[in-house]
């Protein structure tokens, strides 16, 4: 038998439970950010799904709860990460961020929106990462 030795207080690396809090943190994200919209779209704040929206209050009001999310889901892979918060939250903005620059090509090329809104989603990408993150170390610090 073999044990794994650690520090006192120190998580050992675990690739799986890493996985898992950056997949949560993700569908998080995705899950609240689809789910507002569909029901901005039931309301009928927003178009029906296909038209483009170029109003530029009804872009800034996605970008603002898509803010909020990538914060939240951020927040998650850092609270559930095995070890290194920081870090989950970073590589689920980095994620976010390479997700969101096809986003910034399609938008510039078609007719869906204005192109200031992807470009938006991918500039805060890994500063919201790091805001859930410190969120949830200053949390910690707080003994909470």
């Amino acid at each position: 038998m073999t044990m794994q030795a650690t520090a006192p207080g120190r998580e050992p690396r675990n690739l799986w439970r890493s996985t898992g809090a950056i997949v949560l943190g993700f569908v998080a994200v995705v899950v609240l950010s689809l789910g507002t919209d569909e029901v901005l779209h039931l309301l009928k704040v927003y178009p029906p799904w296909g038209q483009s929206m170029h109003e530029p209050g009804l872009n800034f009001l996605a970008l603002s709860y898509r803010i909020v999310y990538t914060i939240m889901g951020s927040y998650l892979a850092a609270r559930f990460a095995p070890r290194n918060p920081m870090r989950h939250a970073m590589i689920l903005g980095a994620i976010g961020f390479v997700l969101s620059i096809p986003g910034v090509f399609i938008a510039t090329h078609t007719n869906l929106g204005p192109a200031w809104y992807p470009i938006a989603l991918t500039i805060t990408a890994l500063p919201c990462a790091w805001l859930g993150g410190l969120f949830y170390q200053k949390k910690q610090l707080r003994g909470e």
